[in-house]
């Protein structure tokens, strides 16, 4: 989502997902365009849904002899007990020591996603198990499913549902018609997945529009809740009394529930008790999810600057507005439910429990369901795309583009905490 919004990685090295990892999310995108298997750099982050420019395309003859080179590469690459069950189809996502392909089970003919993992890879062997503890705990239709694992001394393969329907944001472009029923029932199953991770204890900590997937490209499609590669057990709710999913940073307290602190997630939409380094819990997710509906309803983001530093320091504040279209046109319910959800004090947020007990998400926007709002929300996604794609990095803020950060101080351009 710009320059300024590369995921900031848990701290120091061998700590939770470690650089270059791909996030599940790659395994489960729709794997139809070209550009997505051909190309060999990892792809930029939030460039896909308003890229318009096709210029850089492949001839098709060409991309399809790339695409099945790939696929011979990686296919050679997999252990025979894995094929014997899976035809490797294409390859969709790759990282330092991961590769993410699109395969199809022998037997049935199921489309699924395999994540390949090299455990011997500096961060690969934490980074897995941290990501398989969370995945071997989840059983939710609004949430990614883990199907079956292969472990062997060298590679893991992590089986998982392969959602073919596109990220959040893309529908809402796509559909020419959009409204704050169509708002309210899509954050509905958002609600229905973090419902039932934060009843288990799960945290998160990376909830953004890109990591919701529709199943397939149907109108009646679910709406999956993925990529746990940031996600660990912490806040209440807390199953976990040991270090089951513990990420470097985070340590249990005294009264055996998680006490999380360590500094992870997309810049928009990390809450201030992340960015204040204070401890936090589920109750960040939740804060994302404001964030979300903001952008659902808007096009628009409530806190956004091209400098990491000053971005920080408006989230901190916790200022931001309701002007511009379409917001004389959206109820206010539903700002109520954004306000609702994005107060700086954590415990002051609607739980996911509550928030769907919320009468604009419990009646689906009843009396303002039928405002079109599909013009204001699309013509802002695209002037905010075109600004992103012309700016440069902000020099303040470090931590961009995936790359991980120092283990002490305070992140260039992180806020501190007040004292006291």
């Amino acid at each position: 989502m710009g320059c300024g919004s590369g995921k900031v990685l848990p701290e120091g090295p061998g700590k939770g997902p470690g650089k270059g990892c791909v996030s599940v999310v790659h395994s489960l995108v729709a794997f139809g365009k070209a550009r997505d298997d051909d190309d060999d750099e990892p792809k930029k982050k939030g460039a896909s849904w308003f890229s318009t420019s096709v210029g850089n395309l492949p001839p098709a003859s060409d991309g399809r002899r790339r695409i099945q080179d790939k696929v011979t590469k990686y296919k050679d690459k997999f252990d025979p007990r894995v094929t014997a069950r899976y035809d490797i189809r294409a390859l969709i996502g790759r990282g330092s020591f991961s590769r993410v392909v699109r395969v199809e089970h022998r037997a049935t003919r199921q489309p699924f996603a395999i994540k390949m993992m090299e455990v011997e890879a500096p961060g690969g062997r934490e980074a897995c198990a941290s990501e398989l503890a969370v995945l071997r705990r989840v059983s939710h239709s609004h949430v990614i499913q883990l199907i079956e694992v292969f472990q062997f001394p060298r590679r893991v393969y992590v089986v998982l549902e392969l959602a073919t329907g596109g990220e959040l944001l893309d529908r809402v472009v796509s559909r020419g018609h959009f409204t704050e029923r169509d708002a309210a029932q899509a954050l509905r199953m958002v609600l229905a997945g973090l419902g039932h991770l934060h009843n288990l204890g799960i945290a998160h900590r990376d909830l953004k529009p890109e990591n919701l997937l529709y199943y397939h490209p149907g109108a009646d499609s679910r709406l999956l809740v993925t990529d746990f590669g940031l996600a660990t057990f912490g806040g209440a709710g807390s199953e976990m009394s040991g270090p089951d999913g513990r990420i470097g940073g985070d340590h249990n307290g005294a009264d055996g529930t998680w006490c999380l602190r360590t500094t992870c997630g997309t810049p928009e939409y990390m809450a201030p008790e992340v960015l204040l380094r204070k401890p936090y819990s589920c109750a960040v997710d939740m804060w994302a999810l404001g964030v979300i509906a903001y952008v659902v309803l808007s096009g628009s983001m409530p806190f956004e600057d091209d400098s990491r530093s000053r971005l920080y320091r408006a989230i901190v504040r916790g200022k931001y507005s309701f002007r511009g279209d379409p917001w004389p046109s959206v109820s206010n319910l539903a700002k109520d439910f954004v306000q609702r959800l994005l107060p700086l004090d954590p415990s002051a947020r609607l739980t996911a429990d509550r928030a769907t007990r919320h009468p604009w998400v419990a009646t689906s926007a009843a009396g303002s369901s039928t405002r079109n709002l599909h013009r204001s929300i699309s013509q802002n996604l695209r002037q905010r795309g075109s600004r992103s794609s012309s700016r440069c990095p902000s020099g303040g803020g470090g931590g961009g583009g995936g790359g991980s950060r120092s283990s002490g101080g305070v992140q260039p351009g992180l806020p501190r905490a007040p004292e006291g």
